[in-house]
């Protein structure tokens, strides 16, 4: 037997809540572009203009969404690792920014500095200072670390839909690829499609590794 339709005194009341995780639903499915208040307002079933009563501007609630998606980053907490602390900071990172694909090019172009986004930096910066860093190898650090996060991701990114716009199938590609002309990048590919080892900790880990090692040195032979 159907269930009765809502009247509309049933209906779920319009909240910021409800209006910032509708965004972040569609822009997860079908990427930022797709979230205008008139589109959002449709998914909700509500007129574009109530919108407008819990996020004032459509700048407002991208930074909304730029808050959310920061806040799922576990931040480095206190402790003498300082390593240990950034190292899942910045997997975690890494992994909520492929859980959202469009946040990462928003995070760096939006027009404000979003408050999660000033806590998960003081954080970063924090986190580094207090493992021993002066200040000027503390500021190198920062960058580095955002640096590989950010930049790491919006290259995976973009590898991934450019694999997808690839016309035919990647299978297809490849039987058209002269192999002889390009040895190496084709021992390259042939490394990426082999089954991984499950000891293989990734290209951004091990680039991380690279980094935070690299730190500790100059850590513990900066005068």
């Amino acid at each position: 037997m159907a269930s009765p339709a809502r009247t509309p005194a049933e209906r779920v009341p319009l909240s910021r809540e409800r209006v910032l995780q509708a965004a972040m639903a569609l822009a997860d499915e079908s990427g930022i572009e797709s979230v205008t208040m008139r589109r959002l307002a449709q998914e909700l079933g509500v007129e574009a203009m109530s919108l407008y009563h819990h996020v004032g501007s459509k700048d407002e609630l991208l930074g909304g969404l730029v808050d959310m998606v920061v806040a799922e980053i576990e931040l480095p907490g206190g402790g003498s690792d300082w390593k240990e602390a950034i190292r899942r900071t910045a997997i975690s990172a890494h992994e909520t920014f492929q859980r959202h694909p469009w946040a990462a090019a928003q995070v760096l172009s939006g027009p404000t500095l979003s408050l999660a986004r000033l806590r998960y930096m003081d954080a970063i910066l924090g986190s580094v200072r207090q493992g021993g860093f002066t200040a000027d190898l503390t500021d190198h650090a920062y960058h580095a670390i955002d640096s590989h996060i950010m930049g790491f991701t919006l290259w995976e990114i973009g590898i991934t839909a450019g694999i997808a716009r690839l016309p035919g199938s990647v299978e297809g590609f490849l039987e058209t690829f002269d192999a002889e002309a390009y040895p190496y990048l084709a021992e390259h590919i042939d490394w990426h499609l082999r089954e991984p080892s499950p000891d293989d900790e990734g290209e951004f880990a091990f680039g991380l590794r690279l980094i935070l090692d690299g730190l500790e040195r100059l850590r513990t032979t900066s005068p």
